[in-house]
């Protein structure tokens, strides 16, 4: 039963590393974009939430009403306003660029907010627990993390292939010089994508900072487990980001179990085996 356990609370976890990967793979699907600074945006919105928090006295589960736009505008500006510029066949650029927002996230945070550790407090739903029977018991917040990664990800997965703007993402994801020949405004729809992708990144963020503590320099880390879990599942693949995210919490959990030194390698090693199993990741993506 400790097992069962084990794995189930794997399987949560992995809720919120497909949220830290699943606006990478968006960006990457749509534009072909590495953000380097992706992890650093998952720390920044966590501290957009503790301003939102400190400055409003409210839960941090209700500061995503002014967090998510906030993220997303942030995005928006940073994709029209300087990524677009270096967008083009070349993937260095961008990676350079990306690299050097990382840096300067870093120690914007640092200079603002320190290098002490902050946790935001969600109140008695942190420690509350619904019965499942055999002696084992889900966490609330957990589940609500893990309902909010599957609902995010299904979202995504209706825009791109039920709505205009996901038509519009996939045909500059295709070809950019087609799309433009046919109305449509590479830059905007761009900005669009990152706007997205950064909204749920607030999410991601404000989970993070309630489930653990957080500081400026964490970003990396979430930026490596984001990878992992989009690789895993396949590029591209939205409900693989999923996948991908519940493996490699699983993996940490079990390596946890085993170990508490070997939490994060057991991920490591979970992801170089399928990597070197099933390089194309276990679910890529599949036109239709």
């Amino acid at each position: 039963m400790e097992w069962l356990n084990t794995i189930l609370q794997g399987v949560l976890l992995g809720g919120l590393y497909a949220m830290f990967a699943a606006g990478l793979s968006l960006i990457f699907g749509v534009m072909r974009l590495v953000n380097i600074a992706h992890g650093d945006l998952i720390v920044l919105a966590a501290y957009v939430a503790l301003v939102t928090v400190q400055a409003l006295g409210v839960n941090p589960l209700l500061s995503l009403v002014i967090v998510v736009p906030v993220m997303a505008l942030i995005g928006y500006v940073m994709q029209r306003g300087l990524l677009n510029r270096t967008l083009g066949d070349d993937l260095l650029p961008p990676l350079l660029v990306t690299f050097g927002l990382s840096i300067i996230i870093q120690n914007g945070l640092l200079e603002i907010f320190t290098a002490d550790s902050v946790k935001l407090n969600a109140g008695p739903i942190e420690v509350a627990s619904l019965p499942v029977g055999g002696g084992l018991a889900v966490g609330v917040l957990p589940l609500i993390q893990f309902a909010l990664a599957v609902a995010i990800i299904g979202g995504l997965q209706w825009l791109f292939y039920r709505t205009a703007l996901g038509r519009a993402f996939r045909a500059t994801s295709d070809d950019q010089s087609v799309a433009q020949l046919m109305g449509l405004n590479n830059a905007h729809v761009f900005g669009l994508a990152m706007a997205l992708s950064l909204a749920i990144v607030a999410v991601a963020g404000v989970l993070l900072a309630v489930r653990a503590n957080f500081d400026p320099a964490i970003g990396p880390a979430r930026l490596i487990f984001g990878f992992e879990a989009v690789i895993i599942g396949g590029l591209g693949s939205m409900w693989g980001t999923l996948a991908g995210g519940i493996i490699l919490g699983v993996a940490q959990a079990i390596g946890a179990k085993l170990d508490p030194g070997w939490n994060l390698l057991a991920g490591h090693i979970a992801f170089l085996i399928v990597l070197a199993i099933r390089p194309q990741g276990l679910f890529p993506k599949v036109q239709g």
